[in-house]
């Protein structure tokens, strides 16, 4: 499409901006055109001067123009304008003219059509019996200017109505969309939590562990050192894939790591090895869970042991997992009888709150207390297609 020069959108927008005030002018214009043609129809009052075959008296004209000028006026004080042209119109009369009423009917269909319904109303009454007593028209010429304004009045206000909302609905749709995109950041950043503080604890667990152990027992302390090459080759590809989904325009939730709880027993050995003895216990019967509920069951136990990893040293640690008819309960507790809360230095995270996030946008609970011996959490998941 070929664009306009910016003369031209300059004018245009000129032309919009000017509509309403030019639509005014050309309006009073037509009807004092009328109006004077409807008034000097016919045989003219006695004492006027005729030119050729046109009756001319200043007076009538003079006021005729007044009138169709007050027509500008029509939309900052329309009921005044009405009674400047039922004046007119009088004068006319008085005169022995016999106007049209053109400007009394534009002046009453704009009252009608920006003012409220009642005053109108209220106006539309005199008005017309004032047109009926002078013989200017009849009833159904005011009625019809009346219902005119009042259906331009409707239409206008409905118009408005639904650019407001559309308006109103394009905010929501913002909103909605920014809300969704917060919901998307706070769920990419717990699997990057879950991902980096998992795999760099046992990363400096087991090198620590081997360091140890190196002098005394070095094929040890080098099986130790693959099993943490291998959690950490593992974690740079969840990371990649987290990466990829952020790097995604259509975020595709393949992109996004789905681990389950058919993994525990390996998420539980890798911790064993790293020098955490953890226990894996499964109650009732066991059944295929939602993909989402599964992830959250799954990160909320590799989270609460890699909080024990990093900041207790156990004696005993049990993982429990009761499958109920209607809900999944999780139990991480561990039994700190050394008290040790200084293995690895680190600032006040967002492990315990992100577990909570994450039980709750499976509708379930989560609670993290201090026991006597050590430290509880236990999730309650809700399974939604229980019966």
């Amino acid at each position: 499409m070929t664009r306009l020069p910016r003369w031209a959108r300059t004018a245009y927008d000129l032309l919009v901006a000017r509509r309403s005030a030019l639509f005014d002018l050309a309006l009073a214009v037509i009807t004092t055109g009328v109006e004077l043609g409807q008034l000097f129809d016919g045989d003219p009052p006695v004492g006027v001067i005729r030119v050729g075959v046109i009756p001319v008296d200043v007076i009538p004209v003079v006021v005729t123009v007044l009138v169709g000028s007050g027509l500008l006026a029509r939309r900052r004080a329309p009921l005044a304008v009405l009674i400047a042209t039922c004046a007119g119109a009088a004068l006319l009369v008085l005169l022995g003219y016999s106007p049209g009423g053109a400007p009394v009917v534009v002046a009453l269909a704009s009252l009608a059509d920006l003012r409220e319904r009642k005053l109108s109303l209220a106006a539309l009454v005199p008005t017309a019996l004032f047109l009926l007593l002078a013989s200017i028209s009849s009833l159904p010429i005011p009625i019809g200017a009346w219902a005119l304004g009042s259906y331009l009045q409707t239409r206008r206000r409905y118009t408005w109505a639904l650019k407001d909302r559309a308006a109103t609905l394009e905010r929501e749709r913002e909103q909605l969309n920014q809300l969704a995109a917060q919901q998307e950041r706070t769920s990419i950043a717990r699997e990057l939590h879950d991902i980096v503080a998992h795999s760099v604890t046992v990363t400096l667990i087991g090198v620590r562990g081997a360091r140890d152990i190196l002098p005394t027992e070095p094929q040890t302390a080098a099986a130790t050192l693959e099993r943490v090459e291998a959690n950490a080759e593992q974690s740079l590809i969840e990371l990649r894939n987290i990466l990829g989904l952020l790097r995604t325009p259509d975020h595709n939730p393949s992109w996004r790591p789905q681990p389950s709880l058919g993994q525990l027993t390996e998420l539980v050995t890798g911790y064993r090895t790293a020098g955490m003895p953890v226990r894996l216990e499964l109650a009732g019967p066991a059944r295929p869970l939602p993909g989402g509920l599964e992830l959250s069951a799954y990160r909320i136990i590799e989270e609460a042991l890699t909080n024990v990893l990093k900041h207790t040293a156990p004696t005993q640690v049990t993982v429990t997992l009761l499958y109920t008819p209607t809900q999944l309960d999780i139990t991480i507790e561990n039994d700190d009888t050394n008290h040790r809360r200084d293995l690895l230095p680190s600032a006040p995270g967002h492990g315990i709150p992100g577990m909570r996030e994450r039980a709750a946008v499976a509708g379930g609970s989560l609670d993290a207390r201090p026991t006597t011996h050590g430290f509880l959490v236990t999730a309650h998941l809700p399974l939604r297609d229980a019966q």
